[in-house]
């Protein structure tokens, strides 16, 4: 057998195949062999069939099976032997003018390759990383809200000014269906909550989503719009109302404090604000983070330039999945799904030029760390260590979960880098300021 590689371009090369009589003759003749005992001609008993029939009746089909073997065979071979990096699989080209009957067969197979591409991790670029911090406003928000929490609910026959009302906005034609409470300081024009008071458990109070908060963003929690739709958002929503309570607000004490952090863990209103200021900023620190990555993989997208195999990607996808696609669906397909693939690319780039690697130890202590802050959540602070290796075990037993976390390590791994390597300009902002940033406005 001949087999060759035809470039293209830098990323489209074509595997051309040619197959003579002496790589398949073999095969061929030990499987007419083995099925003249069981060929059935009329005519003839079974097992006594003359071997020409049986070559006439079934040599066609299994020359084509052999032939298929023998080029599946090769083909794999040849591409582990060349140490090809393919995007997707080879796929065989549609020759017209092929004919099982010719003394040499020729089969073409069209395959895309991984571009070849400069990584700079160091160029300039305008990135912030963010250092997020809990002012004032925020800190003395918390602690009422922990006061009303832990406080005496007073279920109240009607709405009042100091009342905190729970129901569901609903608004069948943007899918909008949340149960949440709110309370005067809810809303950005303080009258609108005058449309609630007097009313009673049961009845529903219409407002208009258009200006109903100082920041937009916050139509995604009140009622769980996505992103995409809170700008200028302008329906009518219903507000069922479902309970009516005072809050009679819980004292700040040491009782308080212990059933908050546990014993002896805070023991003063300063002590609680700085734990408060502490946390809030942790989980702050990590959706910073998350920020800083989606704007470095952003910059990397946009700055580093390589071709793709575009149009063969676009076959191939049509080749793939249970449904297969259409032209036109497979153009929808890779236009949805390119940038994916070029950072994705990238990724693996950065993570070879800097000798990233992921082991199992990695796995099992990011794993360990995920466990630990999970059971502390829960209350559980102080696990044995057996109970946590236990945990971890099971996890890392199931393949999707190994999956899902070795994403979320190469993730931190390569964060760190960027961080390392994108040398970003920190600026210290508000929560407040890091969400307007968050979201470009």
């Amino acid at each position: 057998m001949d087999i060759k590689r035809v470039a293209i371009d830098a990323v489209n090369e074509t595997i051309v195949m040619t197959v003579v009589h002496m790589d398949y003759k073999g095969q061929v003749a030990k499987r007419i062999n083995e099925k003249m005992p069981l060929a059935t001609v009329k005519g003839f008993r079974k097992g006594a069939v003359p071997k020409d029939l049986v070559e006439k009746q079934y040599g066609k089909k299994i020359k084509e099976e052999e032939v298929q073997k023998v080029v599946d065979l090769a083909l794999e071979r040849f591409v582990q032997s060349e140490r090809l990096n393919l995007l997707g699989t080879p796929l065989p080209k549609v020759n017209e003018n092929f004919s099982w009957d010719a003394e040499e067969l020729v089969f073409e197979y069209e395959i895309g390759l991984v571009p070849n591409f400069t990584l700079d991790l160091e160029a300039k670029n305008d990135i912030v990383k963010y250092v997020v911090t809990a002012d004032d406003k925020l800190i003395d928000g918390q602690v009422e809200r922990i006061q009303k929490q832990f406080g005496t609910a007073i279920p109240q026959e009607v709405v009042a000014a100091d009342s905190d009302v729970t129901g569901t906005f609903t608004n069948e034609e943007k899918g909008i269906n949340n149960a949440t409470t709110i309370a005067a300081d809810l809303f950005k024009d303080k009258a609108t909550f005058d449309l609630f008071i007097g009313k009673k458990v049961g009845d529903v109070v219409t407002v208009n989503t258009k200006g109903l908060f100082e920041d937009d963003h916050q139509l995604m929690d009140v009622m769980k719009v996505s992103h995409d739709d809170v700008h200028g958002l302008d329906v009518d929503v219903n507000f069922t109302i479902e309970a009516i309570n005072t809050a009679e607000l819980a004292e700040l004490n040491q009782e308080l404090f212990d059933k908050l952090f546990g014993a002896g863990a805070v023991s003063s209103l300063e002590e609680l604000k700085a734990k408060i200021k502490e946390d809030a900023e942790n989980q702050f620190a990590q959706q910073a983070d998350q920020k800083l990555l989606g704007d470095v993989t952003e910059f990397l997208i946009e700055s580093t330039k390589f071709d793709l195999p575009a149009e063969f990607l676009k076959k191939w996808l049509q080749t793939v999945g249970e449904k297969k696609l259409s032209p036109e669906e497979a153009e929808v397909e890779y236009a949805r799904s390119e940038k994916g693939l070029r950072f994705q690319l990238i990724e693996g780039r950065a993570m070879a030029q800097s000798d990233i690697k992921i082991t199992f130890e990695d796995l099992k202590t990011f794993t360990t760390k995920n466990i630990r802050q999970q059971m502390a959540q829960f209350g559980q602070t102080n696990p044995t260590d057996e109970e946590v290796q236990g945990i971890v075990a099971r996890v890392l037993s199931n393949q999707d979960e190994v999956k899902r976390l070795s994403d979320q390590v190469v993730a931190e791994k390569l964060l760190e880098l960027f961080k390392e390597k994108a040398n970003p300009t920190t600026k210290e902002v508000t929560y407040e300021e890091f969400i307007a940033a968050s979201y470009g406005e």
